[in-house]
């Protein structure tokens, strides 16, 4: 997949470089290293590390290179912790910038959540002990907050299969009719080009709507009629319109 991240992104043409912003991680230095290597593998991309810290002042020079690079690469890890440091930050707008001048933004687990205006944390109100289970489907559970706004009508979510994070998007496409629940396998990327996403790589990807439906709630259970699901596999396409 990195193969065709730098594709896309032109990395191959002169003066083209990627930054890599590695925020949602415990350990930024040692996610930029993996990557490199992944990139070095292919060929010599220029890669530049930008490891922003929460409240510090960052200079024109490193918003100048996050706003002109062919790709951003968002390191996986914790999405909230990533937010924290660049919502509504000249980071932020120099992301957005990058984006609508037409750079491509990638990134992994974390960083493929905070793409979307809505984006799930992975934490639960009902439920702070994070246990990585999704065992319920309540109302008022799933914590959603503000994300990079990149994608406007869906949400978000990672892993999806492999870790059975079936729960959590259904709770979230009840409680959020208006947008598409993207759910994205591991070793799988959706691929978004105007108004369409692309799956590329070697598993599936689920996609919630439930516009149509009524929500229901009884006892702080959510109930609904007539969700549509959809399980993409990989070359196929789908409309990110709700």
């Amino acid at each position: 997949m990195i193969e065709e991240i730098a594709k896309l992104a032109n990395l191959s043409e002169e003066n083209q470089y990627a930054v890599v912003l590695p925020m949602a991680s415990s350990e930024p230095d040692t996610s930029f290293y993996y990557l490199k290597k992944q990139f070095d593998e292919l060929d010599t991309y220029k890669l530049v590390l930008f490891n922003i810290e929460d409240g510090k002042l960052v200079n024109q020079a490193t918003l100048n290179s996050i706003r002109e690079a062919a790709l951003i690469y968002i390191t996986g890890g914790d999405q909230k912790k990533f937010m924290d440091v660049v919502l509504n930050t000249p980071v932020h707008d120099a992301i957005r910038s990058a984006y609508e001048e037409g750079a491509v933004i990638a990134g992994t687990s974390a960083g493929a959540a905070v793409q979307s205006k809505k984006m799930i944390t992975g934490n639960e109100h009902k439920y702070p002990e994070y246990t990585g289970q999704y065992r319920t489907i309540e109302a008022e559970n799933i914590e959603i907050a503000e994300g990079l706004g990149l994608v406007q009508t869906a949400i978000i979510d990672q892993h999806f299969i492999w870790r059975m994070r079936m729960n959590r998007l259904i709770a979230a496409a009840i409680e959020h009719p208006a947008e598409l629940l993207i759910g994205i396998d591991e070793s799988t990327a959706i691929v978004v080009h105007g108004d369409s996403a692309t799956v590329t790589g070697v598993s599936q990807v689920v996609v919630l709507h439930n516009k149509k439906a009524v929500k229901r709630e009884q006892n702080g259970l959510l109930g609904s009629f007539g969700m549509e699901l959809s399980v993409y596999l990989p070359g196929e396409r789908f409309s990110i319109n709700p």
